[in-house]
């Protein structure tokens, strides 16, 4: 190794290297998972909407509902990963936060005359650089997908997990997620 002193225990390649030397190589790095609860927002009828109203002032409405969400993802301690155009992927350390967040936006965005949808499921998620993946996010996005216009669904999941947090749900059934196996029981939070 280049160089004029190795304190192994301080630089990765070198114990790469001792690993690869005794193993004949080198062991992937298992990616940074961490459990989380993921968000997925979606304006009702985005499309429509913006023809209606045209270019510019579907973009003012657009850049509103986009301070309105990233004003609520504060107050409640959410990490935006990214915007979607017309909707929002975030995640939360707490599944209760979660899913308050949620409802406020639903509850925020009337004000703007839209109405947004939302879907959260908790389970572990990899950290991918400034972005996430897993099968959690994948669900949180089918369970949003399912929910209808102000309405926000959650996984038993985080229902079960919220339990005691004073929100309350009502049972929307049993549903099979596109691209799972098993079908998942879906409740609107309120």
């Amino acid at each position: 190794m280049p160089g004029d002193d190795h304190l192994f225990f301080v630089h990765e390649q070198i114990v790469d290297a001792i690993e690869e030397f005794l193993t004949g190589s080198v062991s992937a790095a298992e990616g940074h998972r961490v459990l989380a609860t993921v968000l997925f927002t979606d304006i009702v009828g985005s499309t429509a909407r913006a023809e209606q109203l045209g270019d510019q002032r579907w973009r003012n409405l657009l850049e509103a509902h986009h301070t309105t969400v990233r004003r609520e993802l504060a107050r409640f301690r959410g990490n935006e990963v990214r915007s979607l155009g017309d909707g929002f992927l975030a995640t939360f350390d707490g599944p209760a936060r979660a899913v308050r967040c949620a409802c406020s936006i639903a509850e925020a965005v009337r004000a703007l005359d839209i109405e947004v949808r939302g879907g959260l499921h908790t389970g572990e998620i990899e950290i991918a650089g400034d972005d996430v993946q897993g099968i959690a996010v994948h669900i949180a996005s089918r369970v949003s997908a399912l929910a209808g216009p102000g309405e926000v669904l959650v996984s038993r999941t985080v229902k079960d997990l919220v339990a005691g947090s004073g929100l309350r749900f009502s049972e929307r059934g049993r549903h099979s997620l596109k691209g799972l196996q098993e079908p998942m029981d879906l409740y609107a939070a309120s």
